[in-house]
């Protein structure tokens, strides 16, 4: 008999193999109409298979709807096929290359003569949604590598026999067939076209062909899938929301920053936009300062024998930049840890002495893809607010609790209060032993615990070396970041040497937690730009205040201002020109300058200012001593407003 148990506890037993298909028939009419897949439990993988996946054993198994996210993945894996087969059916001689889903959606990358217009993609939508409502069947089959090779020869799409030459030779070869279309895929997909009901092409962009630039650029359609239209609408709204809060069309309209063909993937920081840098660094500072954290600075170029060593050489090489000196090749940095062991190693240390907190502003560099490239959400220089504790195992606990409510704090002050907490514990390839894997799980858990936070376990996505948390923000319009990361460490230590002495005279390798709040200083300030449209709080605007006169014969009174307000560390300028007062307040204000004054006759007579807050908010007017109380009061509470 072949018994199955389904995630709930039920258990259903056959004399023979059964189809998922079937196995949700038997449960409920309803369910055999909405089963998209199922999720084989007893698998330590979770392997998503679809319903016609014939059970010859014993299984754990969950079916899944399009009411779950692993059936969403599914209709939107199957909607990037449908995509593939409308542009097949409209386009001759074009060349499929990769279509797989996103956070989001999908895309599906194309070779063709021509580019894709905005009306393409109109035509393209509307033929997938023709062959959607035909219903054709959905069928996968295995091939023999040779079998698979000349079949997508005879169909000329060579990009699909690239990549079945570099599959492994232990891996089965599948493909799915909907209509006469073919492509190669391990699936899982719906049963047949009729399930995709609700989906929406978005976008085209270029791509490299597996994301190397020295490869053929491609043509991406970009589209979204989901499972009502309330939530597509949802989701569109969201994307309008987003481009308007494009951080590299707010960063060129404020000035903030700009990028260049020569230097590829690196930021050239214009006066404004490094004011909110400066203004980050140095709270964070004050951040290190007063949690006992000794800020330090590591080289940036460190001879490949470290990088070696710390396994970065055999796993990583081709992210890390190099140069030569006098026959010697250096790595320039992708990563501050290796070189916060090196200062921790300077000295021996006493147990009586741990933990140890290091610090630093690190710039490093990775040689990423051109196409993986994103403003400066995604660069190839970018500087890190890195720090690594050195501590004992029975330490490691304390150490998660005290970084989690110092993220709290530092993401509070930057406005963020909704925050999601993840967990990955140990994988199946691990280093150390399960009794240090066990207090250290259980002190990440139990840390966040302590800290009143919900969380979730992420089960076996841990790193070899060691388990982690990861912290994610919640922006103004629903989207998620992930910036904050606690991982403990076992495995660096022992590699590079880094050793204590314990309280029987023993030289011991202490363990290492990596901690980030912002993650990197360029993706947090892009993530700032877009949560607040530009719009910074005052303590991290670039320009807090600029005084208008009405009238040239004013301006001595706006210098005064101007001086007084420098004189209390205020970024204060001010605007003379010969131009009418409501030009010079809209264009302050598209400049999103928190406090616009003006000053004509009334003002300069009774030593007032008129106040126009963000928002073209007319605060009125007021003292100078009442404003600069509540600029001061504004900057000090880091008050943010959306």
């Amino acid at each position: 008999m072949i018994q199955i148990t389904l995630h709930n506890g039920s258990i259903f037993e056959y004399s023979h193999p059964v189809t998922v298909s079937h196995l949700a028939h038997m449960i409920s009419k309803d369910l055999f109409k909405k089963a998209l897949g199922a999720i084989i439990l007893s698998n330590k993988n979770y392997p998503l298979v679809d319903v016609n996946y014939l059970i010859k054993e014993d299984i754990n198994i969950k079916i899944v709807t399009a009411e779950d996210p692993e059936g969403l993945d599914i209709i939107r894996h199957s909607t990037a096929h449908l995509l593939a087969y409308a542009v097949k059916s409209l386009f001759d001689d074009i060349k499929i290359a990769i279509g797989p889903t996103t956070k989001d959606g999908f895309f599906y990358d194309f070779s063709y003569k021509r580019s894709f217009t905005p009306d393409d993609l109109i035509l393209i939508e509307n033929k997938m949604k023709e062959l959607a409502k035909k219903n054709e069947p959905i069928i996968k089959k295995e091939l023999s590598r040779e079998d698979a090779i000349n079949l997508f020869e005879s169909l000329n799409e060579t990009y699909k026999v690239s990549l079945i030459v570099n599959i492994p030779n232990n891996e089965k070869i599948t493909i799915y067939q909907e209509g006469d279309f073919i492509d190669l895929c391990k699936g899982p997909h719906v049963p047949s076209t009729g399930f995709l009901k609700v989906f929406k092409l978005t976008k085209i962009s270029g791509a490299y062909w597996q994301g190397n630039s020295k490869n053929e650029m491609l043509q991406r359609i970009y589209g979204t899938a989901w499972n009502s239209i309330e939530d597509q609408n949802n989701y569109i709204h969201m994307l309008e929301e987003a481009e308007k809060r494009d951080h590299r069309k707010i960063g060129k309209e404020l000035d903030l920053f700009h990028f260049q063909e020569e230097a590829p993937g690196l930021i050239f920081w214009h006066e404004k936009g490094w004011v909110i840098w400066q203004q980050i660094e140095l709270y964070m500072r004050g951040i290190y300062k007063n949690n006992d954290y000794k800020e330090v600075k590591s080289p940036q170029i460190i001879d490949i024998s470290l990088w070696k060593k710390t396994g970065h050489w055999d796993n990583y090489r081709e992210n890390i930049f190099t140069t030569e000196s006098e026959n010697r090749i250096y790595g320039i940095k992708p990563m501050n840890c290796p070189g916060h062991i090196q200062i921790f190693k300077s000295k021996l240390h006493s147990y009586r002495e741990l933990p140890i907190r290091y610090g630093e502003f690190g710039q490093c560099h990775r040689n990423e893809s051109s196409g993986s490239l994103h403003g400066i959400m995604r660069v190839r220089g970018f500087t890190q607010d890195d720090g690594h504790i050195f501590c004992t195992p029975d330490q490691i606990q304390e150490e998660c609790i005290k970084f989690t409510l110092l993220l709290q704090k530092v993401y509070r002050d930057f406005g963020f209060t909704d925050i999601l907490y993840r967990v990955a514990t140990r994988p199946k390839k691990k280093i150390g032993t399960d009794a240090i894997w066990d207090l250290s799980e259980k002190a990440l858990v139990d840390s966040l615990k302590k800290s009143n936070c919900n969380f979730e376990i992420m089960p076996e996505d841990g790193a070899f070396y060691g388990p982690k948390i990861e912290y994610t923000l919640k922006d103004a319009i629903g989207r998620f970041w992930q910036c904050g990361t606690l991982q403990v460490d076992f495995s660096m230590p022992s590699l590079l040497g880094a050793e204590y002495i314990d309280k029987h005279d023993q030289r011991i390798n202490p363990v290492i937690i990596h901690r980030a709040i912002l993650g990197s200083f360029e993706r947090f300030i892009g993530m700032l730009i877009e949560h607040y449209v530009g719009a910074m709080p005052t303590w991290l605007a670039p320009i807090q205040v600029v005084i208008c006169c009405i009238s040239d014969i004013y301006s001595e009174y706006v210098e005064k201002l101007n001086h007084l307000f420098l004189k209390e560390n205020f970024r204060s300028i001010t605007d003379l020109r010969s131009e009418k007062i409501n030009k010079k307040i809209r264009e302050h204000s598209l400049q999103k300058i928190p406090y616009i004054l003006i000053i004509g006759e009334k003002e300069m007579n009774t030593d007032t200012v008129s106040v126009r807050g963000l928002k073209n908010l007319n605060l009125g007017s007021m003292s100078i001593e009442a404003f600069i109380k509540i600029l001061k009061e504004d900057i000090n509470s880091k008050r943010c407003i959306l």
